[in-house]
């Protein structure tokens, strides 16, 4: 019965996607970069080069405080962390606090982003992920071409893998690929807690991403298949990757990501 009802989710979803109109190109107002920072997480195997300090370095690199404003939730860090962290990020861009629970440092942080103005553009970036130097730029040129609702920097793994992914048949997902700039854009059905998309679009469908952060999990595949299906909401993700999760299984295909220089915020 649940595997019925996810593969007819999932051609429900497409056929709702098919429906969209055409849409028009957008402005681009300020750029808000929300990073969630802690001590703790799940049990993940990561490569060496995947450390809390890396990643925080790779991305500012990546996403500049002269393009960028940055916002950062430090969630039961210990001393030596957040002096960590301030090496990076001036201190009034930083905020500690006590949740304790990935689900609910996001819902601080989407509450954040409802008072900014609705033209900003949103990043919500966690602290395990490796951009490449011209993320920002794609980020910047997707979003104004505006082919989606939601923008992701990663090219999830589990596209490419059957049993990962309910969406994935034979290896891949049927998708609609976009040509943005100098760059491929695919439809995809679902990402991390990691992604981009405005602040009027975050209002509009603030009711399902609660429905799914109500415990301490986040449950990211049912947020990206519920918006499809309640909000009609494309999510569209670069072939290849700018980024990558820090996860071992779970890097990004055809980037050698050990090789990048963290200094420059890529090759």
């Amino acid at each position: 019965m649940r595997k019925w009802f996810v593969n007819n989710l999932i051609r429900f979803w497409y056929m709702l996607s098919r429906r969209r109109k055409n849409r028009q190109t957008r402005n681009v107002g300020k750029i808000a970069l929300f990073y969630r920072i802690c001590d703790f997480g799940y049990n993940k195997v990561k490569p060496e080069f995947i450390t809390k300090e890396k990643c925080l370095m790779n991305a500012v690199k990546a996403f500049p405080h002269e393009q960028v404003e940055w916002i950062v939730l430090a969630d039961n860090v210990c001393e030596d962390t957040y002096q960590m962290i301030l090496k990076y990020v001036p201190a009034d861009k930083v905020e500690r606090v006590n949740v304790g629970h990935g689900a609910g440092t996001f819902r601080m942080v989407y509450e954040k982003a409802l008072e900014l103005p609705d033209d900003t553009l949103v990043y919500f970036l966690e602290d395990d992920y490796l951009h490449l130097p011209y993320s920002l730029d794609n980020l910047i040129s997707v979003a104004r071409a505006n082919p989606a609702d939601y923008f992701t920097l990663y090219d999830h793994p589990d596209k490419y893998v059957n049993g990962y992914n309910p969406g994935v048949r034979d290896g891949g997902e049927v998708s609609k690929v976009f040509f943005v700039k100098n760059r491929h854009w695919k439809k995809t059905n679902s990402t991390t807690m990691t992604f981009a998309s405005f602040v009027d679009t975050l209002k509009r469908d603030k009711a399902i991403f609660w429905r799914w952060t109500d415990t301490r999990h986040p449950y990211d595949f049912q947020i990206f298949v519920d918006l499809a299906l309640f909000s009609k909401a494309y999510l569209v993700s670069p072939i290849p990757s700018l980024s990558t999760h820090g996860e071992t299984l779970f890097l990004a295909p055809a980037i050698e990501w050990h090789s990048i220089n963290l200094n420059h915020g890529g090759n």
